[in-house]
């Protein structure tokens, strides 16, 4: 049995939003869930697991239309899904009385249940949220009932707040697969228990890939033979960049450091920029200006000024520029704290000097 496992679609979700491109991660995030879907037709897989916070929030009753739309076209698979804590089931919830297709399976229970799909000798086991925390570690006890079944366990959770769960109970608990959501980032707990991560980055914090897993179950009596693995699927990723400064960069210098990245690594990504290094004291670089370059969060000036210390301690040996330098270099700070002391305690010195 051939399967793809997501978990954290939240369609509706609008990342970054305030910025130009956050319509388009809205877009994004509708249009990696239609590639999954176009990707279980064309490979004929049987079966899609939604791992919870397929919405972002409670969802439309015109958003679940779409997304079931676009599920009951699948003529080769079935889908089981669940209510994760965002997009959790309460008394008003579209997804209390909503129809799926008939190949659209959802265990909308608060407590344990499953389905059995007999076409692929298939038993999923689940539940939904019914509200946005759940303390109770609900998965510990959980095991499937007839184990010449394949069985998957589909589950979201395992942080204090949201179904906390023993990894070591769980990984033992006969399940042939346990389909993970609730963690953005994916990561396999065991060979057998993964957290797919969601299918697009949902924020700055969320760098690094995001995808799916693929995998597929061969079961012979009681004994499940299972392979799998993660497959990297986001249109978009969020990138922290360092760019090293050195004295004598000028605004124009850093513009293009900043554009050559940019093309080298997409331009649909999302960017902070961080300036480290020394520079002319009298340099001011215009991050403003910089943000404008392409799809920027923001842009960090950790950049000191190229202070020549000896030269000012000799130049204000009488005065109190001098006399700070002095004490800073015989305070015995460690070299990091001391350096800062000395460069932002002389901008102000300076500032003020040049003040009056």
């Amino acid at each position: 049995m051939k399967f793809i496992h997501i978990a954290d679609v939240h369609l509706g979700a609008a990342p970054d939003r305030g910025y130009p491109w956050s319509q388009k991660r809205e877009k994004d995030i509708w249009e990696s869930f239609h590639r999954i879907t176009e990707l279980c037709e064309m490979e004929e897989l049987e079966l899609l697991l939604i791992a919870g916070d397929f919405f972002h929030k409670q969802p439309l009753l015109r958003e679940l239309k779409e997304a079931a739309y676009t599920l009951g076209r699948l003529t080769h698979t079935q889908v089981v899904l669940i209510a994760g804590n965002h997009d959790y089931i309460s008394e008003r919830s579209p997804y209390t009385d909503f129809i799926w297709p008939a190949n659209v399976h959802m265990l909308k229970n608060k407590e344990m249940d499953s389905i059995f799909l007999e076409d692929i000798n298939t038993e999923v086991y689940g539940l939904s949220y019914h509200a946005r925390e759940i303390r109770e570690p609900l998965y510990d006890r959980i095991s499937p009932g007839c184990p010449e079944r394949i069985n998957i366990l589909l589950a979201h959770g395992g942080t204090p707040d949201n179904i906390p769960f023993d990894k070591n109970t769980l990984m033992h608990s006969g399940f042939d697969y346990i389909a993970l959501g609730h963690i953005h980032k994916p990561q396999y707990l065991a060979e057998n228990m993964a957290y797919s991560g969601s299918l697009e980055p949902m924020d700055k914090n969320e760098t690094g890939e995001r995808g799916y897993i693929r995998g597929e179950i061969i079961k012979e009596e009681e004994a499940g033979n299972l392979i799998s693995a993660f497959i990297p699927h986001a249109a978009c990723s969020y990138h922290k960049i360092t760019i090293p400064v050195q004295t004598g960069f000028t605004n124009g210098e850093i513009r293009e450091k900043i554009k050559e990245m940019i093309k080298a690594k997409g331009e649909n990504h999302i960017y902070q920029f961080h300036l480290a290094g020394k520079r002319d004291r009298d340099t001011v670089y215009d991050i403003e200006g910089l943000t404008s370059l392409g799809n920027i969060l923001e842009i960090v000036d950790g950049t000191l000024p190229d202070y020549n210390f000896s030269a000012l301690k000799a130049e204000n040996e009488d005065n109190i520029i001098g006399l700070y330098i002095k004490a800073i270099e015989e305070g015995g700070f460690a070299k990091e704290l001391g350096e800062k002391a000395l460069y932002y305690g002389m901008e102000a010195l300076l500032e003020a000097k040049n003040y009056k």
